[in-house]
């Protein structure tokens, strides 16, 4: 039997797998891109990209932090030019730069800054600053976390006082642990810096913590202006986050105008007098607009990852031969593709979940700007919910991605390390997940408690599966069945978070140490079911084809989250017995069925292989020929010696012979 040409089959694997698929991608692609038009965009833009020199990607694997900076400065530089000559929209800025998927120093002033302005910011402060803010004349930051607090904002120690002689406010950090800490753009690029700060009115009255607008640096010369101290805090773990600037700020009795106040809904008048907010979670809009983005972009993070995993488990051949001396595809192992197809089936839902999210967060933020605020503590809870379950899920998917490429996985050239490295900080930044999911707990309690003390209470979209709780409905009836309908299961995990939720409040004054965490994940869990059994009813207007292939997605994201919830499933009597064996036996069903479409799933994502920039990832299977190809770039294999070899390696050898010359010497 003549030996197998490895690297010749990965091209035939890949051929064969996108030959066989079930549907077509292009239309799947669109579903993805919420049409057409949206991907053409998206096309035309990273040809656009891809074809600038700027943008080059062959060397950043092998460069220090410094000069990480220095290229994503160049990269910010580059990419606002274009906008300018190309006339970019804000959402096709935001396309560009979610292509590239690089870290930028500017994020921050995008995501937080931006939108800060936009929500907070007064008529006034608008008419001074937004055209410098919009055009990236000033660089924007957003100071809130210290190094004693992050989450608790209440107990943030950066003063804010008002001196009503002069009509200013006094920026001060009177501790060492009121320096703002770990702020994003903060280190050497901010010109300036929207302030956490609490108000403290004339007669000593704090009144919490407000926003105000400090410039950092000087617009001449960049330098930094007196009675501030600025800095970055030092690399990151796992060298994540190399190009961003994460600074500190300390601030000595720094003045500002009365007018650098952002007072949209809450303000000082000149003689000190404060007229406080219709509703205080005003202030955190800029927050709740980051926590509503991360679902689309924690969904897109992983598609990444799946589109290389999936791509690699496909030509990578291992183990088992068969008749023709050929081992066989990782991808067919039942230990890969359990694995994987679920966080495929993630970075749907998350996806198109996220779109969603954002509409509806948008709708409820302008309705509180014309003073109806009936749906922001709904949302806020939403978001923390889902802040907290998209990024513990995405961090794990990365991961296990990862692994399943094997040693090579571990390779900065694989792809996956990195977007590990960068997204790990999503867990704690806008809010410790542990804490939001206190958040969660609060609404879903003071839900409960209202919906039984007063009978015409309504329920929200976030709290809907309450009303199970009263009256007679039939819980779910444990059969073969059940696993095969998905409005069985989504009423099944609606069913499981009314219980959990009942057991938390009947035992309020005695809780397990997890109960919070368990609770929000439940609670989290059935509105996610609850919208994807919507997304589901809406794959009608798709082809039969394409329809069937993600309702088959759909279908395994609900089975695998059952599966997570096994243990309240049994603890809450809603799962006896073998339930959960027939449950399993569902999940590789349905994996065994997506199986032969998996390639054409994550081509849909239309992940370029400059834009995927992974070796293990392209697009042809050449996967060998690619990463054999990138470590010839490697810095050391450059050398024509060995560095230290003279200084340390050479002397450390030599008395090794020699100690060794001893011993047979002696012998």
């Amino acid at each position: 039997m003549a030996p197998v040409n490895i690297a010749a089959q990965s091209i035939k694997d890949m051929t064969t797998a996108r030959a066989e698929l079930s549907f077509n991608v292009e239309t799947v692609r669109d579903y993805l891109f919420a049409g057409r038009t949206n991907w053409k965009t998206h096309k035309k833009i990273e040809d656009m990209l891809k074809s600038d020199p700027a943008f080059d990607r062959s060397q950043r694997n092998f460069i220090g932090r410094v000069d990480a900076y220095k290229r994503a400065l160049a990269i910010t530089k580059r990419l606002i030019e274009l906008r300018r000559v190309h006339g970019w929209s804000k959402q096709e800025t935001d396309q560009a730069a979610f292509i590239l998927s690089e870290v930028l120093p500017i994020a921050l002033h995008d995501a937080a800054f931006e939108p800060v302005f936009l929500g907070q910011a007064s008529s006034a402060m608008m008419s001074e600053y937004w055209d410098l803010v919009s055009n990236k004349g000033i660089q924007g930051c957003y100071l809130q976390t210290e190094l004693g607090h992050g989450s608790n904002v209440a107990c943030l120690e950066t003063t804010a006082t008002y001196i009503p002689e002069a009509h200013e406010f006094e920026i001060h950090s009177p501790t060492l642990t009121s320096t703002k800490w770990w702020i994003g753009g903060l280190g050497k690029t901010a010109t300036h810096g929207i302030v956490q700060a609490k108000l403290i009115l004339p007669g000593g009255e704090n009144v919490g913590p407000h926003l105000f607008l400090v410039q950092l640096r000087s617009l001449e010369d960049h330098a930094t202006l007196p009675g501030i101290s600025i800095g970055d805090v030092g690399p990151k773990a796992g060298g994540g986050l190399a190009a961003l600037d994460n600074g500190y700020a300390r601030f000595h009795r720094v003045r500002i105008p009365r007018a650098n106040m952002f007072s949209k809904f809450a303000e000082v008048t000149e003689d000190g007098r404060y007229i406080q907010p219709q509703n205080p979670k005003h202030s955190f809009s800029g927050m709740m607009y980051i926590r509503a983005s991360m679902v689309t972009s924690g969904g897109w993070t992983i598609a990444r990852a799946i589109t290389i995993a999936i791509r690699y488990t496909t030509v990578r051949r291992q183990g088992e031969c068969d008749e023709h001396g050929l081992e066989r595809q990782v991808i067919q192992y039942s230990s890969t593709y359990y694995r994987l197809l679920p966080i495929l089936s993630r970075a749907y839902v998350f996806i198109a979940l996220g779109r969603q999210t954002i509409k509806q967060f948008t709708t409820v933020t302008e309705r509180s700007e014309r003073g109806d605020f009936t749906k922001l503590s709904e949302i806020h809870a939403i978001l923390c919910g889902l802040k907290a379950l998209v990024t513990n899920t995405v961090v794990r998917d990365l991961e296990t991605a990862r692994r399943a490429l094997g040693g090579h996985g571990y390779s900065a050239f694989a792809g996956i390390g990195r977007l590990y490295a960068d997204y790990l900080p999503t867990v704690t930044y806008e809010g410790d997940n542990f804490v939001l999911n206190g958040q969660v707990v609060r609404l879903a309690v003071k839900s409960y408690q209202a919906f039984f003390s007063t009978p015409t209470s309504p329920l929200g979209a976030h709290s809907s599966y309450i009303r199970l709780l009263k009256g007679n409905n039939p819980k779910p009836v444990m059969e073969t069945a059940l696993w095969q309908n998905s409005n069985s299961i989504v009423h099944l995990l609606e069913w499981r978070a009314a219980l959990v939720l009942n057991e938390f409040v009947q035992t309020l004054d005695n809780l397990d140490a997890n109960a919070n965490q368990r609770l929000s994940k439940a609670v989290t869990d059935a509105f996610i079911t609850v919208k994807i059994g919507e997304m589901i009813a809406g794959l009608v207007l798709l082809p039969r084809r394409e329809g069937n292939v993600i309702r088959a997605l759909y279908h395994l994201y609900l089975l695998t989250t059952a599966e997570d919830a096994l243990v309240d499933l049994f603890s809450t009597g809603l799962l006896q017995q073998s339930g959960d064996r027939e449950l399993r036996l569902a999940i590789k069903h349905h994996c065994l069925q997506l199986l032969p479409d998996a390639i054409g799933l994550t081509d849909a994502f239309s992940f370029s292989d400059w834009a995927l920039d992974s070796a293990l990832g392209v697009s042809d299977g050449r996967v060998y020929e690619k990463i054999w190809r990138r470590a010839q770039f490697e810095p050391l294999n450059q050398l024509g010696n060995t560095p230290g070899y003279y200084e340390s390696l050479r002397p450390m050898l030599q008395e090794g012979q020699k100690l060794a010359k001893r011993v047979r010497s002696r012998l």
